[in-house]
């Protein structure tokens, strides 16, 4: 099916951390089954990475709908300049 991913900016400035809620970002396949859903980070951010809460200063390659409803994968900014 269809896949559509909505997205909301977020700004981060230096050594700031966003924990990834249900409002960012929201996506959705057409079959009605979010917690099925796999994000994959293709494009990681250019001054951080998505990590897990638990394992902090580890990138994550991918998480799932449920590691955002559990609110445990944040966008950390990792102080680097461009």
């Amino acid at each position: 099916g269809d896949i559509v991913l909505l997205a909301k900016p977020v700004t981060l400035t230096e050594g700031d951390r966003v924990t990834l809620t249900t409002d960012v970002p929201v996506a959705t396949d057409g079959t009605s089954k979010p917690e099925k859903l796999l994000y994959a980070v293709s494009l990681p951010p250019v001054h951080g990475q998505i990590e897990h809460i638990n394992y902090p200063g580890v990138p994550i390659p991918s998480y799932c709908w449920l590691d955002v409803v559990a609110q445990v994968v944040s966008d950390v900014h990792d102080n680097s300049h461009g």
